[in-house]
């Protein structure tokens, strides 16, 4: 029973650290602002995830009770990293960062939205209605 446990812990770690450089790496080679945030917010959050899974699963066996406090950390982290990569996405935007030219769904590069396109066309309007 002992080997199947630390054999679950070491491929959950693994996962965790393939996740984890899966990231790293992104960050690293990917072209602009918001590729690299992307990267590192999927991919690291997965990674931590499963390294502190494995951290649960190896003192539970070994202390004979369920280490519940170490999953506080992934929540916590699963809760954050999407509202901060979403604020970090919405500040570049404003700012108006760089965009690589292999970016799909780029902003706009006068910043206008949807609606500030059409007001500011009249043929286009005119062409959409009917």
């Amino acid at each position: 029973m002992q080997t199947v446990i630390e054999a679950i812990v070491c491929l959950l770690l693994l996962l965790g650290s393939a996740f984890t450089l899966i990231g790293a790496i992104g960050l690293a080679r990917l072209p602009d602002f918001y590729m690299r945030l992307h990267g590192p917010t999927k991919s690291t959050t997965l990674g931590v995830g499963g390294v502190v899974l494995a951290s649960v699963v190896y003192f539970s066996t070994h202390n004979n009770f369920a280490s519940l406090h170490e999953v506080l950390i992934p929540a916590f982290l699963f809760l954050t990293a999407p509202i901060s990569a979403h604020m970090l996405s919405k500040a570049g935007i404003q700012q108006r960062v760089a965009v690589s030219s292999v970016t799909r769904g780029r902003p706009d590069a006068a910043g206008a939205s949807a609606v500030g396109k059409q007001d500011a066309n009249p043929d286009n309007n005119s062409a959409q209605d009917a």
